[in-house]
């Protein structure tokens, strides 16, 4: 296994359980909100606040100035002037590109298939569901959401936060198929069907490199 798998997702599709199920099978690690804690310790800030800003953009954000100051390095004048919310994203990019370099493991969310889109050893994969589906999920998920409307209110908040994020931090545009290599509905399939089918493309693609 030598393959770096990246996982955008919808709320309520089962992206993160996927994810780690997939990451078990291999034997490797699977990085989400343990991403954090490890940038938080790479970059100096408190993990709270690393917390307080994960997959939150700014309205006053520019990807331009941002990758632009990632490339001439983190002592650029404009990272001083830089809001909290673009250190943080900054501090877990450069993050994700360490962990990387360590070997195979999947990312779940957090732009790391952009952080990562220099190298050819990664798949990038993206979970999507039927809306009935991720409601269920979500009402399961969490107890004290107990009508399907507070389900759909939730996870309309939670994908227009993921895309916003997204599409901020990225030059691509979240959920569309030409962003991704692949784009799975775990509905149809289920939870363990989607697991199979990402390790079926996994070794094909690595039988073919």
């Amino acid at each position: 296994m030598k393959t770096i798998i990246t996982i955008g997702r919808q709320f309520g599709s089962g992206g993160h359980m996927i994810g780690q199920k997939v990451a078990d099978h291999y034997g490797i690690k699977c990085y989400d909100k343990e991403l954090l804690a490890k940038a938080a310790s790479n970059s100096g800030f408190c993990q709270e606040m690393i917390q307080q800003q994960d997959e939150r953009p700014t309205n006053s954000f520019l990807y331009n100035l941002v990758m632009d100051t990632y490339s001439f390095g983190y002592n650029a004048s404009s990272f001083v002037d830089m809001p909290i919310s673009q250190k943080v994203f900054l501090a877990q990019f450069d993050t994700i590109k360490q962990i990387a370099k360590e070997g195979p493991c999947v990312f779940i969310g957090r732009c790391s298939d952009s952080a990562l889109d220099d190298r050819s050893d990664v798949i990038n994969i993206f979970i999507h569901a039927d809306e009935d589906y991720r409601i269920k999920e979500i009402m399961h998920r969490y107890p004290d959401i107990t009508t399907e409307q507070k389900a759909r209110d939730f996870m309309n908040k939670k994908d227009k936060q993921r895309q916003s994020y997204y599409n901020y931090y990225s030059t691509k545009k979240w959920g569309r198929a030409d962003t991704y290599d692949f784009s799975i509905n775990s509905s149809l399939l289920g939870i363990d069907g989607t697991v199979n089918l990402i390790i079926q493309m996994v070794d094909d693609f690595e039988n073919r490199h």
